[in-house]
Parts: structure tokens; sequence; C-alpha cells
């Protein structure tokens, strides 16, 4: 089976309280361009990120809100903050670094949920049984481009009957093998080496 294969840019996943401290009291998200997931959006609200060492700024926020704020951003991007990269899958924040978020109406610095996102593959259960694998499983993505192919290991298999078959990478992983609009993959499973 082909997988598409989105970039997924530097972005912040704010908690209500979070986004009203930056935005406002009473303020609600505002849907700029639904994504691929079902129920997910980008929003017309932007950010600036503040790091030890350099700043973002327009970072996009994408919607619905979550229970914790989270940023995620690339290896490059992290250099450029400052902050050290911690690779990790979406939720897990835990002994991560923070960083200070800036908005119209305020500022809040948080003190961890700076994340490096693990590539995955998001699947519904009947994906995951026409290629079978299992969720949390890792797999192999070999991703094609005119001259940049390659083969991407230690990709998460996450399935949902909420999900949309995709597979993400960060900004650094898509230039690495040339990847835009349009870009596909093939899974292949992991061969443990003896």
């Amino acid at each position: 089976m082909r997988v598409p294969i989105e970039t997924s840019a530097r972005h912040v996943h704010l908690s209500r309280e979070d986004f009203e401290i930056l935005f406002g009291k009473g303020k609600e998200l505002t849907v700029k361009t639904p994504l691929s997931q079902p129920g997910q959006y980008a929003c017309e609200e932007r950010v600036t990120l503040v790091g030890p060492k350099g700043t973002f700024e327009k970072v996009s926020v994408l919607g619905p809100f979550r229970r914790g704020t989270q940023v995620e951003i690339s290896m490059s991007d992290a250099r450029k903050l400052g902050v050290d990269a911690v690779i990790r899958q979406s939720g897990d924040t835990g002994n991560t670094p923070g960083c200070t978020i800036v908005g119209p109406e305020g500022k809040k610095e948080i003190p961890h949920g700076v994340i490096v996102a693990k590539r995955h593959i998001h699947m519904t259960p009947e994906d995951a049984q026409e290629l079978g694998v299992e969720d949390g499983e890792i797999v192999s993505v070999q991703a094609g481009s005119q001259e940049r192919s390659l083969i991407f290991s230690d990709v998460v298999v996450r399935i949902s009957p909420d999900y949309s078959l995709a597979m993400h990478v960060d900004t650094d992983e898509a230039n690495a093998f040339a990847g835009g609009k349009g870009s596909v993959g093939m899974i292949r499973k992991m061969v443990e080496m003896e």
C-alpha cells in the first residue's frame, strides 16, 4: 500500500487556559484550514516561540484545544531556539525542554512540552489489517522522489478509527528526500538485527 507522506512544519497545540493567556479571556480558536486528520485544523492565530538562543515568529496554532500545551519543532529548529532536542511521540512531554510562547495578549513560559515529533503513520484499523501491522509497531518506509529516495527507519504506527492514512515527517526529514505535495512511501517491515 502506498502511504501519503505529509510534512508537518513547526506548530503549537494549546490548552484552552494557555490560549486565553495568549489571546484573551473568552477567545476561541479560528479555523483557517482543515488538516488531513479528521477534526484537526490549522488556525488563523499565530504565536512567537522564544528560546535561549533564538526566536520563531508567526508559528501556526493547530486545533482543537489539547489537555496540555505542546510545541512541535524540527531538530534544526531546536538548535536555533537553543533547546535540547528530544524526539517523542505527540503527548509524551515529560522531561522535555520548555520555551516561552508569546501571543498578542500575553505570554506563557512552559516548563516542558517542546518536542521533535517521532515520525509516524496514522491509519485506521482497516488500513492496519490490510498492511498487517499493529498499533505501536515500528516499521520502515521507503520514501520516493526523483533524485533523493531514501528509507526512513523507526517509524511508529498509530492506529485509530478516527485517523486518516498518512505518514507525518518534519521539515528536516522532508528536505532529506526532497519531499513535497503528493509524496508517497511504501511500508517495509523492520528486520531485527542479531
